[in-house]
């Protein structure tokens, strides 16, 4: 990789790759996130700061749309296929409704982030 003016030049990477890998959306070597889903101050490769990083309330939903379309689909496979006793119906609702949402989270929330650096957005402004 070539420097211009001193500065390292990093390749472009695709933000869905580096968004479900958690990676930075720089170099994709640094770790996005410190916890679960805490974003992490500053990239430990390459010091990109995550400043801009603000998913919001997007990522969340977008898991609750997913999931929530899976939990009926598959409460209605379920029901018409075996119709089974209220339990089984319960059990397949707690794995849509619970697990599916927590192992969707932080990569659809990496998605967001590393598109938010992919274009540049900022925060909305009214020009005078």
């Amino acid at each position: 990789m070539k420097a211009l003016a001193g500065k390292p030049s990093y390749p472009p990477l695709s933000p869905f790759r580096a968004g479900i890998a958690g990676a930075c959306p720089r170099c994709g070597k640094g770790t996005l996130f410190d916890g679960y889903l805490t974003v992490a101050e500053v990239c430990k490769s390459c010091g990109l700061s995550f400043d801009f990083a603000d998913a919001g309330d997007g990522a969340a939903w977008f898991v609750m749309l997913i999931s929530g379309a899976a939990a009926v689909a598959a409460a209605l496979f379920v029901e018409f296929h075996w119709q089974p006793s209220y339990w089984v119906h319960a059990a397949v609702a707690l794995a849509f409704a619970v697990i599916l949402p927590l192992l969707l989270l932080r990569p659809v929330k990496g998605i967001l982030l590393c598109q938010q650096y992919h274009v540049a957005a900022e925060e909305g402004r009214l020009s005078r």
